[in-house]
């Protein structure tokens, strides 16, 4: 598959800023409370990390890995638990971060995963949404940007295991 960047969706500076909004955000919401920040991967790892640096609360972080798609650019439909949380979450302020809410069906797969371990309050933050792609009704409480329907790469996102380092998002052509 040959892949090439075609537009910078956004910049670096916009990313870095729409960070700190959202970790404000997520202060407030949570005043003087602990939170536990399950970041899914792999795609919300350089964000995850970005955003916990600027929230003041104490914060425990933790990592689960779930798919719908497998090694495709499309949803399966169905969704697959790689690797599940280590902290124990009930009676706790958990925020899940993700990268981009596309279909919706992965996010709505863990929030079913997660109400079973009865957290205190359980909401959702990503960087990027594409409502018009939802196959499941679901809203983070916390979004960063909408985006159109496009392939993008970069800020974590990859394509067949590229451009996570990209420091900015773009969108690309596949061939």
């Amino acid at each position: 598959m040959n892949i090439e960047i075609k537009d910078t969706l956004i910049s670096e500076e916009q990313l870095q800023e729409k960070v700190k909004e959202l970790a404000l955000q997520i202060e407030r919401d949570f005043e003087g409370e602990e939170i536990v920040v399950i970041a899914v991967l792999k795609g919300s790892f350089v964000f995850a990390a970005d955003l916990i640096r600027h929230i003041k609360n104490d914060v425990t972080i933790d990592f689960i890995s779930a798919s719908s798609y497998g090694n495709q650019t499309e949803t399966t439909g169905k969704v697959k638990l790689l690797k599940d949380i280590d902290v124990n979450i009930t009676g706790k302020n958990v925020i899940v971060v993700e990268d981009i809410i596309d279909s919706g069906l992965t996010l709505h797969f863990l929030k079913d995963h997660f109400f079973m371990h009865k957290p205190k309050a359980l909401k959702f933050c990503t960087l990027l949404d594409k409502p018009e792609r939802r196959k499941v009704d679901l809203k983070a409480e916390y979004v960063g940007f909408q985006i159109p329907d496009e392939f993008i790469v970069g800020y974590g996102i990859d394509c067949a295991e590229k451009y996570r380092n990209l420091p900015f998002i773009a969108s690309v052509v596949t061939e």
